[in-house]
């Protein structure tokens, strides 16, 4: 009896020369972790502009670290695919 051939993802865990695959599990985790870090930015920055009743600067400040946040991480993620 012939042993069977690992392919797809079994076989890119056990070849370790084998690039890693960009499946849409991987696509999902990249877009929940941009939706968390847009969300808690806005959401910390809102929270702290009604503690200090001032205008939504600091929702606009915390907006635009989430989306740095977003950026970063995504890089980081996506980056063993790109090699």
């Amino acid at each position: 009896m012939q042993a069977a051939v690992p392919t797809g993802a079994a076989r890119a865990m056990n070849d370790h020369g084998a690039k890693p695959t960009l499946d849409a599990w991987n696509l999902i985790g990249i877009g929940g972790y941009n939706l968390a870090c847009l969300l808690l930015g806005m959401g910390l920055g809102r929270l702290v502009d009604g503690w200090l009743g001032s205008v939504p600067v600091l929702t606009l400040a915390g907006l635009a670290l989430g989306i740095v946040a977003g950026v970063v991480g995504t890089w980081f993620r996506i980056r063993q695919f790109l090699s």
